[in-house]
Parts: C-alpha cells; structure tokens; sequence
C-alpha cells in the first residue's frame, strides 16, 4: 500500500479520534463541529506530529519521511511544510490503524487536543 494510502485511511482515524475525544460531555452539534475543524486543521496536525516526534520509533520516523513524501498538491492557505507535516501524521496513522492498533492508541494519547 502506498503512503498516499496511508495517509487517505489515516485521515478518517484521526478525525474519529478527534471527534470521539470531544463527543463528552454532551454538547450542541455546533459546539462539536467547531472543536473537531480547529483540530483537524492542517496546522494543528503539524503540531501535533512535531509533540510525537520524541515518542516515534525508527521505523514509525521512516513512514513520517514517506508520508512527507506522498503529498504533491497543498491547499493555497497554508505553506508547503505544514501540509507535508500533516500528511505525514495522518499516513502514520493510516499505517498503524492497519498494522498495529495498540501503538496506534498509545500515540494518540499523547495527543493534547485542546479543551474548549
């Protein structure tokens, strides 16, 4: 499978993660809505694979350096380091959701989403 793969599948965990942190306590669509847009920004991605870095093996490094590589095309609102960044974070987690679960949840609660 190709890290650009990776990435497409990572995307949907992360957001599911995302959105699952904030489904509690119950709040209005609305309020869930904002919350989970401002963390799965490309920018806050970025952020976040940068507070990873220190907790990511040789081999999760190399698929971070080959998700930075799956990306060609970048939205025009941000720079081309910050889109490759957030690329990188969601083929990590598309890699991980197919080949190792429970690391997969031991770096995602290293993930400080912000509480509104």
């Amino acid at each position: 499978m190709s890290p650009a793969s990776w990435a497409y599948l990572g995307d949907a965990v992360y957001e599911l993660y995302v959105r699952r942190f904030y489904l509690m306590p119950p709040k209005r669509s609305q309020l869930y809505h904002r919350q989970v847009v401002n963390q799965v920004r490309a920018e806050s991605q970025a952020r976040h694979l940068d507070a990873l870095a220190s907790h990511l093996t040789p081999a999760e490094l190399e698929i971070v350096r080959l998700g930075r590589n799956a990306t060609f095309r970048r939205p025009k609102r941000i720079d081309a380091e910050t889109y490759q960044k957030a690329t990188s974070l969601e083929a990590l987690l598309g890699y991980l959701y197919l080949t190792d679960r429970p690391r997969l949840e031991e770096l995602l609660g290293h993930l400080d989403l912000e509480i509104d």
